[in-house]
């Protein structure tokens, strides 16, 4: 299903809805692995926090036990929160905290040999305050036997600090809903020049071609795009006038072999006896050759505009010359000068009728002979189709390409033409990448030269569709 340019440019709410939710997407895992990673870095401070203030407790417990002051079960003062307890070599308690009073001893490995310190991770042990706790356990080396001073502290939660904790996850919404605002202006303001692109190329018809895009005063993609579009417009503009100077064009150079045609067979109708059969035959044959002349050249621009991809072969451009000149009789002597063989890379069939509309407008404006020059100039080979006739004024080189144009002074000798011949060889010629001009004559003398210039095929071409 096609559809128009304007369709492509409209700015479709799924597309703003599917842009802003992206980014709300992405808000949202960002803000969420941001807030995780707090929470995990507080968690991790709080517990570094609790190991040091328990590695003191314990190093202040080991003072006081070298110290000698403790008693069986005495008494140990603990900071709050703060477990602690020493026993003996044999798993007796020899003192307490008070949150420990009457406690056993705890069920927690000694450091082994030639490690006085152990921290860790405790969970199950039957105390007050919490389900898991750290810990910090020394050896004493005191006679008649070691002593283990323990430290406790209950194992900081999920959110150690539930305020800021709380705080920050309230940034979560806050942060997504942000980005989707913001996303979402974005995208409208972005689009606003594309709006208006689209609301012009909906208002452009083709009785208005003239009309153009804004292009936004910013140099972005949507500026390129604008000037992409109105690039678009102009080569469209001037299809269409082509296309209706060519619809004219023809319409007008049908009308009079047709209106010729109808003339001799309304005269024969009219008087039968009076008419020379064989002239009207004539005529009525001229005029139908006319009309198929200009047939035959509008199905050549057809397919030249509709598809360049022709059959492309070797062809030599001075071979084919020479085929052309000796296939049919010429009203005036055609010389043909070669360096050898001129091999380009091309359409034969395309090839050879550029060479034909040459040749026929060159025999049909000479007065004596057409020269022709085939030859290579670096990397172009190049054919000059060279007349004696009365030439062509510089202001008017360019008008003979134009379809359906013929000059005013040589309409004389140019009334087997169709207007169409030159037209055809400038399309032939762009088509297989080369030009065809009109230039002076190098010798100074009167008359037309054509220059046809085409490129010389690289190493390894082949024939290609």
């Amino acid at each position: 299903m096609h559809r128009p340019l304007s369709w492509v440019l409209r700015p479709h709410p799924e597309i703003r809805v599917r842009v802003t939710l992206s980014a709300v997407l992405a808000a949202l895992v960002l803000t969420t692995a941001v807030y995780t990673i707090l929470l995990v870095t507080m968690r991790r401070d709080a517990t570094e926090n609790v190991y040091e203030e328990l590695d003191r407790e314990a190093r202040r417990l080991v003072t006081v036990v070298r110290s000698g002051v403790l008693g069986d079960q005495g008494r140990i003062f603990a900071q709050e929160g703060n477990l602690l307890q020493v026993t003996d070599s044999r798993g007796r308690v020899v003192a307490n905290s008070d949150d420990m009073r009457g406690q056993p001893a705890l069920p927690i490995r000694p450091p082994p040999p030639g490690d006085d310190r152990r921290s860790g991770r405790a969970c199950h042990l039957d105390l007050p305050g919490a389900r898991c706790f750290l810990y910090v356990e020394y050896r004493v080396d005191v006679r008649p036997s070691p002593r283990y001073a323990y430290a406790l502290a209950p194992e900081p939660s999920l959110l150690p600090r539930p305020l800021a904790a709380g705080l920050m996850g309230l940034a979560i919404p806050f942060l997504t809903g942000l980005a989707g605002y913001g996303t979402w202006y974005t995208v409208g303001r972005a689009w606003r020049p594309v709006d208006a692109i689209r609301r012009e190329l909906d208002e452009i018809t083709v009785t208005d071609l003239e009309r153009r895009v804004p292009v936004p005063g910013k140099r972005d993609e949507v500026a390129l795009l604008a000037e992409s579009v109105n690039a678009t417009l102009d080569r469209l503009e001037k299809a269409v006038a082509r296309q209706r100077g060519f619809v004219s064009d023809v319409s007008h150079e049908l009308r009079s072999p047709l209106a010729g045609l109808r003339m001799e067979l309304e005269l024969a109708l009219a008087d039968p006896e009076a008419t020379d059969l064989t002239e009207t035959l004539r005529a009525l044959l001229t005029n139908t050759d006319r009309v198929a002349a200009v047939a035959d050249d509008l199905l050549a621009l057809a397919r030249l505009d509709s598809d360049g991809n022709f059959q492309r072969e070797p062809a030599d451009l001075a071979e084919l010359t020479d085929q052309e000149v000796l296939r049919r009789p010429r009203r005036h002597r055609v010389t043909v000068f070669s360096e050898g063989p001129v091999v380009v890379h091309g359409g034969r069939a395309e090839l050879a009728r550029l060479l034909t509309n040459l040749l026929d407008n060159a025999d049909r404006h000479a007065s004596r002979e057409v020269t022709v020059i085939v030859r290579t100039e670096a990397a172009s080979a190049v054919l000059e189709m060279v007349d004696d006739g009365p030439g062509i004024a510089p202001q008017d080189r360019e008008r003979v390409f134009e379809r359906f144009t013929r000059l005013a002074e040589g309409r004389h000798q140019d009334a087997g033409g169709t207007g169409l011949g030159l037209a055809i060889s400038r399309d032939i010629a762009e088509a297989h990448g080369g030009t065809l001009v009109l230039a002076d004559r190098t010798d100074g003398q009167e008359g037309a030269r054509f220059v046809l210039r085409l490129p010389l095929p690289r190493a390894g071409t082949r024939s290609a569709r």
